[in-house]
Formats: C-alpha cells, structure tokens, sequence
C-alpha cells in the first residue's frame, strides 16, 4: 500500500510541475487571473506532493526512547498540513485574484494560448487522476468511495485522488469561464471563475482536513479488525471472557492494540504467560498491520471481586459483542 501511494504522489508531482510552468507561462501572456489561479493551484499541489513524499519518509524513521512506538504518525501531520496550504494559500490567493479582477477587469489576452495550456494540462492532469484513481480503486476494495475515505487509513491513497479531481473541475471552469468571455465580451467572467477555483480548493481542503484529523488525534481501527482480535482471543480455551479491545492507529500500516481478558480459572502465572504470547501470535498473523500487543490479565473466573460485573458492563463494549461466560 505504501509503495502505491508513493507512485501515485511522484506521478502527481510530476504532472502538477509541468503543469504549473505552462499556466504560469501562459498567465504571463494573456494576462487572465483564472489561468493565474489555476497556475497557483498546481504550484500549491506540487509543493503539497513534496511534503507528502517529506512525510512518508520521516514515518518510515525506526522507534527510539523519545517515540517508543515510532514516527508514524508524521504522515498523518503532513496530510493536515497538506490541507492548510490548499485552503490557505491555494485558496485563498485564487479568491483574492478573482475579487481584483472583478473590481479591476480587463480582456484576456491571446485566448488561443490559454486554450493550448488548459488542453496540455489536462492531458497531464488526466494522466495522474487515472494512476491515482486506479490504486484508490484498488485499495477501497467493495467499499464505496465515500466510506472508503471515512474508514482509510492511509491519507496518501485517497488525499491526491481529490487533489487531482478538484484540478480538474478548475480546469473544466477556467475552460467554460475563458470561453464564455470570448463569445460574450463580458470581462468579469475571468474573475468570477478565479473565484470559483478558490472556492472548490477550500471545499476540497476543509473534507481532507476532516478526514486526517480523526488519524491524526488518534483513530481506532476499523471494525472488522476489532472483531477479528476480539475473535482471535475468544477461541482460546483460557479465557473466560473478553472485555475491551482497544486500538490505535499509529501510522497507516501499525495498528497499537490494548486488550482486557479475563482467564478461567486453576491457571498458574506461568500457564497465563503462554497463553498471552500465543494470542500475541495469532493476532498478528490473522491482522497483518497489528504491530504491538499489550494483554490485561483480570482476576479469574472463579475468583470474582465485586463489582466484576459492572466493570465489564462499564467496559465501553456492547453486551451482544461480548462472548457468553
């Protein structure tokens, strides 16, 4: 999964520099604020790919005694702050564009040429959407694209794919914004599609803030995980009961897992340990991304304590999850 997302982000960088120049090149010529917004949007997007790529490689850095669990939650940082420069710099500037124009308008010069930039760009652009589309296709597996992104882990998979969408709806307005001033000869067309670009980027910027916050503040697995360690530690003959299973994802392929068992009972301390090093076992070979383990031994069935009962209802954990005694 890591190594599709980071072809997918180089493919993205690539695309959005050489799609900046000529925006950039062709906004120079012909003066028009929405090929100038579009030529910030692209500078924005190869700078945001640069510091996914920056974010993958700080996560891959091993534990040490400052981060025991290691660094990669980076990830999730550089996505958030990924967000913060769309919505901030790419949006904003493309809005401030727009509204100068709209106060200040004036004809777009030689069109021909934003019409030659805007159809390269979105060869290019096109060509990185479909590479980012084919391993978000790939990762999502049956969910929907929606829950896809709410349940993903890994904000590279889906984080360029709207990047490379929201470029090409501006693409698709500054088009129909050009062409509509050509034929109408009215001059604020340019301006009101500079505003309209911003807008997109700070939609697109706002759902991708939302979206890697949860990862960044600490999100647990998805359910199907859960079940399957709570299904995985329920088949072992030693225990009586399972109560909570806590995890945390602490970078998209490190799920940290935190798990409350009660034992039966006539288990020595030694026969506990065995028994805890074997679920250890069988978890992370049946959930390939759970790296660490941490079991808590409750008091044995046939010792209860009161309130053993109100503890487990209190547990967080709903009954009908919770295998009969």
């Amino acid at each position: 999964m890591a190594s599709g997302s980071k072809t997918v982000i180089i493919a993205a960088l690539t695309g959005n520099l050489l799609i900046a120049v000529t925006k950039f090149v062709a906004a120079a010529f012909t003066g028009s604020a929405a090929m100038m917004a579009e030529g910030i949007h692209s500078t924005v997007d190869t700078g945001n790919q640069g510091l996914l790529l920056y974010g993958m490689k700080r996560a891959k850095r091993p534990p040490d005694t400052k981060f025991p669990f290691g660094y990669g939650k980076e990830i999730y940082f550089w996505s958030f702050m990924v967000a913060v420069l769309i919505f901030a710099v790419g949006s904003g500037i493309s809005i401030y564009e727009g509204v100068n124009r709209l106060l200040h308008p004036h004809p777009v010069e030689s069109p021909l040429i934003n019409y030659i930039v805007l159809g390269l760009a979105m060869l290019f652009e096109g060509a990185a959407w479909f590479v980012a589309a084919k391993e978000f296709n790939r990762v999502k597996g049956k969910w929907g694209v929606f829950e896809a992104v709410r349940r993903g882990k890994d904000p590279g998979a889906f984080l360029v794919l709207f990047e490379d969408s929201a470029a090409m709806l501006g693409l698709v307005v500054a088009f129909a914004a050009l062409l509509a001033g050509q034929l109408t000869g009215i001059e604020i067309f340019d301006g009101i599609a500079s505003i309209c670009i911003g807008i997109i980027l700070a939609i697109t910027a706002v759902w991708l803030a939302i979206e890697t916050k949860g990862l960044l503040i600490g999100e647990a697995a998805n359910q199907h995980v859960v079940r399957d360690i709570r299904d995985v530690v329920s088949t072992h003959d030693a225990v009586a009961r399972v109560n909570e299973v806590l995890t945390m994802h602490v970078g998209p392929n490190f799920i940290l897992v935190n798990i409350s068992v009660r034992f039966a009972g006539g288990l020595t301390g030694e026969q506990i340990q065995t028994e805890i090093e074997r679920m250890d076992r069988d978890i992370k070979a049946r959930c390939e991304n759970v790296k660490r383990i941490f079991i808590e031994a409750e008091r044995s069935a046939d010792r209860p304590s009161p309130g053993d009962d109100k503890r487990a209802n209190d547990s967080g954990e709903p009954d009908d999850a919770k295998p009969a005694q």
